[in-house]
């Protein structure tokens, strides 16, 4: 079976989304023949995926992640099955042209509400009420990480009136890869962010973690400091906020770092904090890397997100935006070793019973038999 996986950011150019498709796109490539669609940015090389072929496209027209992929309506004729990674505003024609003209399968897999204001969110608007009822009304299945995201999202309506077409199917992670080790530091208390530096990702709340920081570096009796893995075009602006906020010597920036780095920022930290502020943020795959460290968590109280693991158990769940019940939960972990000792043991022990590769794939098979039957 031939299956197309369309995507507006993927590995190395962009993480979120982008990771998530390759993982969707190496779980397709262990049975079928996979190739992935994604727009080309800048002038970096791309990197190779060895059981799976990439085509970065040539756009003519790009603004931020959107991209006009015309030349998609006839690249997709061989493909049985299309994955489309939703938003892809510049594909999302183009997919449900081909689909009805090459009598393809569509998956739609939904990640996220596509928040914004001015021209961009009138954009969305007009999108969101035209155009995604044509891709959901031909979509023979409609996938998320989350039922709990899905039936709170822009798209509740849909989901309301059409349950049978939706599965869940979260995302997974490598514990493996992703292993815990004792940290070897100065003893200080290490709170890690992970998460892109730009204005795509506002919704990732790092401006209030920083601003939440400064009160937490006051209050707690030990002395704690603040790493951050990403990078992106908002970089210098929040380094000049930190140092506004009098807290530049306690927070260190990484940078961009290569797998082997991302995993050694989550081992040498003491937790992770995933401060999101709305349902920009579907779910957190930083939250399942973490946890498979044997790290507990800190996340906003919102759909999908606060899904990924039990409050009080695993991590801590803390109110989207509120900047004082965040300084609270930092500290409530920052100054309890025992309980970030057993919530760690606990965040590991449910990755590797819930989000495993295996399991995903399973899921992901049955979906793709269900619609060889179908065809």
């Amino acid at each position: 079976m031939k299956v197309a996986h369309l995507v507006s950011t993927f590995p190395p150019y962009r993480g979120g989304m982008g990771n998530a498709a390759a993982q969707f796109a190496w779980l397709y490539s262990l049975r079928h023949e996979v190739r992935v669609f994604t727009p080309r940015y800048g002038e970096m090389i791309p990197s190779e995926f060895p059981t799976f072929r990439v085509e970065w496209l040539t756009s003519p027209i790009k603004y931020g992640n959107a991209a006009g992929l015309p030349q998609l309506l006839w690249r997709l004729r061989p493909f049985d099955i299309i994955h489309l990674h939703y938003p892809f505003y510049g594909a999302h024609l183009p997919t449900f042209l081909a689909c009805h003209l090459w009598r393809c399968k569509l998956v739609l897999h939904y990640h996220m509400d596509s928040i914004s204001s001015g021209f961009k969110g009138y954009v969305f608007a007009f999108n969101r009420r035209f155009v995604f009822p044509l891709l959901a009304n031909r979509a023979d299945v409609i996938i998320g990480a989350s039922l709990d995201f899905l039936a709170h999202s822009q798209i509740s309506p849909y989901f309301s009136a059409n349950p049978e077409k939706f599965r869940e199917i979260p995302y997974w992670v490598d514990s493996d890869k992703f292993y815990p080790r004792e940290n070897v530091g100065t003893g200080n208390v290490i709170v890690l962010f992970v998460g892109g530096l730009d204005q795509a990702h506002y919704f990732k709340g790092f401006e209030n973690l920083l601003r939440s920081m400064k009160t937490v570096i006051m209050k707690c009796s030990r002395p704690i400091n603040l790493h951050v893995v990403g990078s992106g075009d908002l970089l210098a602006h929040y380094k000049r906020l930190a140092a506004d906020l009098g807290i530049a010597d306690r927070v260190e920036f990484l940078g961009k770092v290569d797998d082997e780095g991302l995993v050694r920022a989550y081992q040498n930290s003491n937790f992770l904090v995933l401060p999101s502020i709305n349902q920009g943020e579907a779910f957190g795959l930083v939250l399942l890397e973490a946890m498979a460290t044997e790290k507990p968590v800190i996340a906003s109280n919102l759909p999908g997100v606060r899904s990924v693991f039990t409050d009080g158990l695993e991590g801590l769940i803390v109110n989207a935006g509120d900047n004082d019940d965040l300084v609270a939960k930092i500290l409530q972990l920052a100054e309890n070793e025992e309980l970030r000792f057993q919530m760690g043991r606990r965040a590991r022990e449910l990755v590797k019973k819930k989000y495993q590769a295996s399991k995903v794939e399973q899921e992901l098979e049955s979906i793709c038999q269900h619609l060889v039957l179908e065809k």
